[in-house]
């Protein structure tokens, strides 16, 4: 599979170039901060109008993954949708959608700080999931091991001779990897930011995401 192949407190784990975590041993796929129903969000808070299409585009790509991989676990790794107002007004259309994705599978909704409550689009809603010798959780916490977070949408530079791709990333050392954000409108924070560099050891690498996966060393 197109993809960068590391370990995790023992674990073979590939990092996708969509973004998207698989563990193949479990046939668990995971994926992070999806911010389903953004633009309905910033329409009804009064911002910016942006097209309509953002949740669509990503749970598109999600079947895509979902298909490819043959998951039969899929773990969405907190703030997977904008608000809990977000998760209320999915349109019907959107919502069958995701039911078709859940249907013979094992779905998981781990909490984030935007979708903290029980919501009911299908699933099991849990504060964390911890599923041995990994632990899948929103937001990372110093100290812990074999941990696989979300929550910072790290992205990072690639110098080129052309000149700098700045993409989404993973970041990945031995304690954690932290997820980069799925969802069709989000934006990123740069890995040398001092919130992710003091997180991270400093042999962690930056795995770039796009048409293919790129590994650096994590800048910073």
């Amino acid at each position: 599979m197109n993809g960068h192949d590391f370990e995790l407190a023992g674990a073979r784990l590939c990092a996708l170039p969509s973004g998207a975590l698989w563990w193949r041993e479990q046939a668990l796929l995971c994926v992070s901060d999806l911010h389903l129903g953004k633009s309905g969000r910033v329409a009804r808070r009064g911002g910016t109008a942006l097209p309509p299409y953002d949740t669509r585009d990503t749970l598109s790509r999600l079947a895509a993954d979902i298909a490819r991989t043959e998951a039969t676990v899929v773990v969405c790794l907190g703030d997977s949708f904008d608000d809990l107002d977000a998760a209320a007004d999915l349109p019907a259309d959107e919502r069958l959608a995701i039911t078709q994705l859940q249907a013979g599978r094992r779905w998981i909704w781990i909490e984030g700080n935007h979708d903290p409550g029980p919501f009911d689009p299908g699933g099991i809603h849990l504060a964390e999931l911890a599923l041995a010798p990994l632990c899948f959780r929103h937001i990372a916490r110093p100290g812990s091991a074999g941990e696989v977070s979300g929550h910072y949408h790290p992205k990072a530079t690639l110098r080129t001779r052309g000149g700098a791709i700045t993409r989404p990333a993973f970041l990945a050392d031995a304690d954690r990897v932290v997820m980069p954000a799925y969802g069709t409108y989000t934006g990123g924070l740069r890995s040398r930011d001092p919130v992710l560099a003091a997180l991270m050891r400093p042999d962690a690498l930056a795995i770039l995401t796009g048409c293919n996966t790129h590994a650096v060393p994590m800048p910073r």
